[in-house]
Protein backbone atom coordinates (compact mmCIF):
# COMPACT_ATOMS: atom_id res chain seq x y z
CA UNK A 1 0.00 0.00 0.00
CA UNK A 2 1.41 3.37 -1.16
CA UNK A 3 1.29 6.02 1.72
CA UNK A 4 1.22 9.54 0.72
CA UNK A 5 3.30 12.00 2.30
CA UNK A 6 1.27 15.36 2.59
CA UNK A 7 1.73 18.31 5.43
CA UNK A 8 -0.18 21.26 4.99
CA UNK A 9 1.84 24.66 5.52
CA UNK A 10 -0.47 27.35 5.52
CA UNK A 11 -2.14 27.73 2.18
CA UNK A 12 0.46 25.14 0.53
CA UNK A 13 0.92 21.40 0.93
CA UNK A 14 4.15 19.85 0.73
CA UNK A 15 4.84 16.01 -0.37
CA UNK A 16 4.20 13.50 -2.57
CA UNK A 17 3.20 15.51 -6.26
CA UNK A 18 3.43 18.97 -4.90
CA UNK A 19 6.35 21.18 -6.16
CA UNK A 20 9.28 21.45 -3.86
CA UNK A 21 8.57 24.25 -0.88
CA UNK A 22 11.49 26.45 -1.01
CA UNK A 23 12.96 28.10 1.87
CA UNK A 24 14.93 31.25 2.64
CA UNK A 25 17.02 31.25 5.27
CA UNK A 26 17.84 34.86 6.34
CA UNK A 27 18.41 34.06 10.29
CA UNK A 28 20.51 36.73 11.82
CA UNK A 29 22.15 37.71 8.19
CA UNK A 30 20.31 40.77 8.81
CA UNK A 31 22.93 41.68 11.96
CA UNK A 32 20.19 43.50 14.38
CA UNK A 33 18.51 45.26 10.94
CA UNK A 34 15.09 45.70 9.75
CA UNK A 35 15.97 47.76 6.68
CA UNK A 36 18.51 44.86 5.57
CA UNK A 37 15.93 42.05 6.73
CA UNK A 38 13.46 43.66 4.41
CA UNK A 39 15.88 43.84 1.96
CA UNK A 40 16.35 40.13 2.40
CA UNK A 41 12.45 39.51 1.97
CA UNK A 42 12.28 41.79 -1.18
CA UNK A 43 15.13 39.47 -2.33
CA UNK A 44 13.56 36.23 -1.62
CA UNK A 45 10.98 37.44 -3.46
CA UNK A 46 12.47 38.08 -6.45
CA UNK A 47 14.08 34.77 -6.45
CA UNK A 48 10.16 32.83 -6.42
CA UNK A 49 10.67 31.40 -2.87
CA UNK A 50 7.89 30.18 -0.96
CA UNK A 51 8.84 31.35 2.58
CA UNK A 52 11.94 33.35 4.84
CA UNK A 53 12.73 32.02 7.44
CA UNK A 54 14.08 33.76 10.70
CA UNK A 55 15.83 32.55 14.30
CA UNK A 56 14.31 33.86 17.71
CA UNK A 57 16.27 33.15 20.95
CA UNK A 58 15.83 34.32 24.62
CA UNK A 59 19.78 35.45 24.54
CA UNK A 60 19.64 34.86 27.81
CA UNK A 61 18.42 31.53 27.61
CA UNK A 62 20.60 30.48 24.74
CA UNK A 63 23.91 31.41 25.63
CA UNK A 64 26.08 29.79 27.98
CA UNK A 65 26.45 31.94 31.25
CA UNK A 66 30.31 31.44 30.81
CA UNK A 67 30.02 33.02 27.85
CA UNK A 68 28.11 36.14 28.67
CA UNK A 69 31.20 38.35 29.60
CA UNK A 70 33.73 37.57 26.66
CA UNK A 71 33.87 39.98 24.47
CA UNK A 72 34.08 39.95 20.79
CA UNK A 73 34.13 42.14 17.88
CA UNK A 74 30.82 42.95 16.71
CA UNK A 75 29.29 45.33 14.02
CA UNK A 76 28.63 47.76 16.62
CA UNK A 77 32.16 47.22 18.09
CA UNK A 78 33.82 44.88 20.93
CA UNK A 79 31.33 44.62 22.94
CA UNK A 80 30.16 41.01 25.76
CA UNK A 81 28.50 38.35 23.66
CA UNK A 82 25.53 38.48 25.94
CA UNK A 83 25.45 42.48 24.78
CA UNK A 84 25.69 41.28 21.16
CA UNK A 85 22.81 38.07 21.54
CA UNK A 86 20.64 40.50 23.12
CA UNK A 87 21.30 43.45 19.94
CA UNK A 88 20.92 40.96 17.05
CA UNK A 89 17.35 39.71 18.36
CA UNK A 90 14.55 40.99 17.02
CA UNK A 91 11.59 41.72 19.08
CA UNK A 92 8.35 42.06 19.32
CA UNK A 93 8.21 45.77 17.26
CA UNK A 94 10.63 44.48 14.47
CA UNK A 95 8.89 40.72 14.51
CA UNK A 96 5.55 42.80 13.86
CA UNK A 97 6.90 44.99 10.82
CA UNK A 98 8.11 41.37 9.22
CA UNK A 99 4.75 40.13 9.43
CA UNK A 100 3.11 42.71 7.97
CA UNK A 101 5.72 43.14 5.60
CA UNK A 102 6.00 39.30 4.58
CA UNK A 103 1.81 39.73 4.44
CA UNK A 104 2.14 42.43 1.77
CA UNK A 105 4.57 40.26 -0.17
CA UNK A 106 2.72 37.02 -0.54
CA UNK A 107 5.68 35.16 1.25
CA UNK A 108 5.18 32.71 4.13
CA UNK A 109 7.42 33.35 7.17
CA UNK A 110 8.12 31.61 10.13
CA UNK A 111 11.13 31.02 12.81
CA UNK A 112 13.32 28.23 14.08
CA UNK A 113 12.45 28.95 17.91
CA UNK A 114 15.46 28.35 19.82
CA UNK A 115 13.71 28.60 23.69
CA UNK A 116 10.07 27.87 24.95
CA UNK A 117 9.94 31.87 25.72
CA UNK A 118 10.67 32.11 21.89
CA UNK A 119 7.79 29.59 21.51
CA UNK A 120 5.22 31.80 23.14
CA UNK A 121 6.38 35.35 21.50
CA UNK A 122 6.25 33.57 17.79
CA UNK A 123 2.81 32.55 18.76
CA UNK A 124 1.38 35.50 18.42
CA UNK A 125 1.98 35.49 14.81
CA UNK A 126 0.23 32.55 14.47
CA UNK A 127 3.61 31.05 12.13
CA UNK A 128 2.78 28.50 9.08
CA UNK A 129 5.02 26.21 10.45
CA UNK A 130 7.83 25.71 13.06
CA UNK A 131 11.58 25.05 12.07
CA UNK A 132 13.35 22.79 14.95
CA UNK A 133 17.27 24.08 14.47
CA UNK A 134 19.88 20.96 14.22
CA UNK A 135 21.08 22.27 17.51
CA UNK A 136 17.68 21.96 19.98
CA UNK A 137 16.57 18.44 18.91
CA UNK A 138 17.45 16.83 21.97
CA UNK A 139 15.58 19.52 24.11
CA UNK A 140 12.89 17.28 24.56
CA UNK A 141 10.78 19.99 26.81
CA UNK A 142 11.08 22.31 23.95
CA UNK A 143 9.58 19.62 21.21
CA UNK A 144 6.69 19.35 23.51
CA UNK A 145 6.40 22.99 23.60
CA UNK A 146 6.35 23.36 19.74
CA UNK A 147 4.07 20.52 19.62
CA UNK A 148 1.74 21.73 21.61
CA UNK A 149 0.77 24.73 19.18
CA UNK A 150 -0.55 22.13 16.89
CA UNK A 151 2.02 23.76 14.02
CA UNK A 152 3.58 21.85 11.67
CA UNK A 153 6.94 21.00 12.64
CA UNK A 154 10.75 20.95 9.98
CA UNK A 155 13.08 19.07 12.09
CA UNK A 156 16.67 19.32 10.98
CA UNK A 157 19.17 16.56 11.80
CA UNK A 158 22.38 18.21 11.92
CA UNK A 159 24.77 16.86 14.32
CA UNK A 160 22.19 14.21 15.30
CA UNK A 161 22.55 10.77 15.56
CA UNK A 162 19.89 8.32 14.57
CA UNK A 163 19.21 7.45 18.36
CA UNK A 164 18.30 11.44 18.91
CA UNK A 165 16.42 11.19 15.64
CA UNK A 166 13.99 9.02 16.49
CA UNK A 167 13.76 10.03 19.95
CA UNK A 168 12.63 13.09 18.75
CA UNK A 169 10.25 12.41 16.06
CA UNK A 170 8.45 10.12 18.98
CA UNK A 171 7.38 13.49 20.93
CA UNK A 172 5.76 14.98 17.68
CA UNK A 173 3.23 14.26 15.70
CA UNK A 174 4.10 12.08 13.03
CA UNK A 175 1.25 13.45 10.66
CA UNK A 176 2.20 16.79 11.13
CA UNK A 177 6.39 16.37 10.50
CA UNK A 178 8.73 17.21 7.66
CA UNK A 179 12.50 15.80 8.07
CA UNK A 180 15.20 17.49 6.90
CA UNK A 181 19.17 15.98 6.17
CA UNK A 182 20.97 18.68 7.22
CA UNK A 183 25.08 18.93 8.37
CA UNK A 184 25.71 21.53 10.87
CA UNK A 185 28.93 22.87 9.67
CA UNK A 186 29.29 26.29 7.80
CA UNK A 187 30.15 26.32 5.36
CA UNK A 188 29.65 22.23 5.04
CA UNK A 189 32.43 19.93 2.97
CA UNK A 190 31.29 18.23 0.12
CA UNK A 191 31.92 15.10 1.33
CA UNK A 192 30.01 15.67 4.41
CA UNK A 193 26.78 16.52 3.24
CA UNK A 194 25.91 13.12 2.94
CA UNK A 195 22.38 13.79 0.41
CA UNK A 196 22.02 9.99 0.24
CA UNK A 197 20.53 10.48 3.67
CA UNK A 198 17.44 11.86 1.80
CA UNK A 199 17.01 8.45 0.25
CA UNK A 200 17.89 6.38 3.72
CA UNK A 201 14.96 8.70 5.48
CA UNK A 202 12.51 8.45 2.33
CA UNK A 203 12.57 4.69 2.65
CA UNK A 204 12.73 4.46 6.97
CA UNK A 205 9.89 7.08 6.91
CA UNK A 206 7.62 6.54 4.68
CA UNK A 207 4.77 9.08 5.55
CA UNK A 208 7.23 12.01 6.28
CA UNK A 209 8.01 14.84 3.51
CA UNK A 210 11.39 14.65 3.97
CA UNK A 211 14.05 17.77 2.40
CA UNK A 212 17.31 19.30 2.90
CA UNK A 213 18.63 22.27 4.33
CA UNK A 214 22.20 22.93 3.06
CA UNK A 215 25.22 25.20 4.08
CA UNK A 216 27.17 24.48 1.39
CA UNK A 217 28.84 26.86 -0.97
CA UNK A 218 27.38 26.72 -4.77
CA UNK A 219 24.10 25.27 -5.68
CA UNK A 220 24.93 21.49 -6.90
CA UNK A 221 24.55 19.76 -4.17
CA UNK A 222 21.04 21.62 -3.46
CA UNK A 223 20.02 20.14 -7.47
CA UNK A 224 21.13 17.11 -6.38
CA UNK A 225 19.03 16.91 -3.34
CA UNK A 226 15.78 17.70 -5.26
CA UNK A 227 16.76 15.06 -8.04
CA UNK A 228 16.70 12.52 -4.92
CA UNK A 229 13.13 13.22 -4.18
CA UNK A 230 13.80 16.27 -1.49
CA UNK A 231 10.31 18.06 -0.63
CA UNK A 232 11.25 21.17 0.41
CA UNK A 233 14.41 22.89 0.32
CA UNK A 234 16.34 25.11 2.92
CA UNK A 235 19.39 27.45 1.76
CA UNK A 236 20.61 30.71 3.64
CA UNK A 237 20.24 34.03 1.36
CA UNK A 238 22.70 36.89 2.13
CA UNK A 239 23.09 40.44 0.22
CA UNK A 240 26.71 39.64 0.65
CA UNK A 241 28.66 36.94 1.04
CA UNK A 242 31.34 39.10 2.20
CA UNK A 243 29.50 40.87 5.01
CA UNK A 244 29.74 40.18 8.78
CA UNK A 245 28.32 37.25 10.18
CA UNK A 246 28.72 33.27 11.05
CA UNK A 247 26.34 32.11 8.77
CA UNK A 248 27.24 34.57 5.04
CA UNK A 249 29.47 32.39 4.36
CA UNK A 250 27.33 29.20 3.49
CA UNK A 251 24.92 31.49 2.07
CA UNK A 252 23.71 32.37 -1.77
CA UNK A 253 23.52 35.62 -2.77
CA UNK A 254 20.41 36.86 -4.21
CA UNK A 255 20.95 36.43 -7.36
CA UNK A 256 22.21 32.81 -6.85
CA UNK A 257 19.54 33.01 -5.43
CA UNK A 258 17.23 33.16 -7.73
CA UNK A 259 18.65 31.18 -10.50
CA UNK A 260 18.40 28.16 -7.56
CA UNK A 261 14.66 28.37 -7.73
CA UNK A 262 14.61 28.53 -11.36
CA UNK A 263 16.86 25.49 -11.81
CA UNK A 264 14.87 23.95 -9.39
CA UNK A 265 11.05 24.41 -11.54
CA UNK A 266 13.33 23.20 -14.16
CA UNK A 267 14.70 19.99 -12.65
CA UNK A 268 11.14 18.99 -11.40
CA UNK A 269 9.81 19.62 -14.88
CA UNK A 270 12.52 17.40 -16.59
CA UNK A 271 11.83 14.05 -13.55
CA UNK A 272 8.67 13.82 -15.04
CA UNK A 273 6.44 10.82 -13.38
CA UNK A 274 8.55 7.79 -14.13
CA UNK A 275 6.44 6.01 -16.60
CA UNK A 276 7.90 5.48 -19.83
CA UNK A 277 6.15 6.71 -22.73
CA UNK A 278 6.24 7.62 -26.05
CA UNK A 279 5.99 11.40 -26.46
CA UNK A 280 4.25 13.17 -29.37
CA UNK A 281 7.68 15.03 -30.10
CA UNK A 282 9.10 11.82 -30.46
CA UNK A 283 6.93 10.29 -33.59
CA UNK A 284 7.69 12.37 -36.49
CA UNK A 285 11.03 11.00 -35.57
CA UNK A 286 9.80 7.12 -35.08
CA UNK A 287 7.99 7.43 -38.06
CA UNK A 288 11.13 8.55 -40.43
CA UNK A 289 14.33 6.94 -38.60
CA UNK A 290 12.21 3.32 -37.19
CA UNK A 291 10.06 3.01 -41.11
CA UNK A 292 13.55 2.75 -42.77
CA UNK A 293 15.13 0.33 -40.54
CA UNK A 294 11.45 -1.66 -40.22
CA UNK A 295 11.51 -1.67 -44.39
CA UNK A 296 14.94 -3.39 -43.93
CA UNK A 297 14.18 -6.34 -42.25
Amino acid sequence: MNIQRMVRVGDRRIGDGEPVYIIAEIGINHNGCIKMAKKLIDGAVFAGCDAVKFQKRTPELCTPIDQWDIERETPWGRMAYIDYRRKIEFGLAEYSEIDSYCRQKGIHWFASAWDECAVEFMEQFNPVVYKMASATITDSELLNKVRSTGKPVILSTGMSSMEQIEHAISLLDIHNLLLAQSTSSYPCKLNELNLMVIRSFSEKYRSIPIGYSGHETGLAPTYAAVALGASFIERHITLDRALWGTDQAASVEITGMFRLVKDIRDIEKALGDGNKIVYDSEKPAQNKLRKFRDQLV
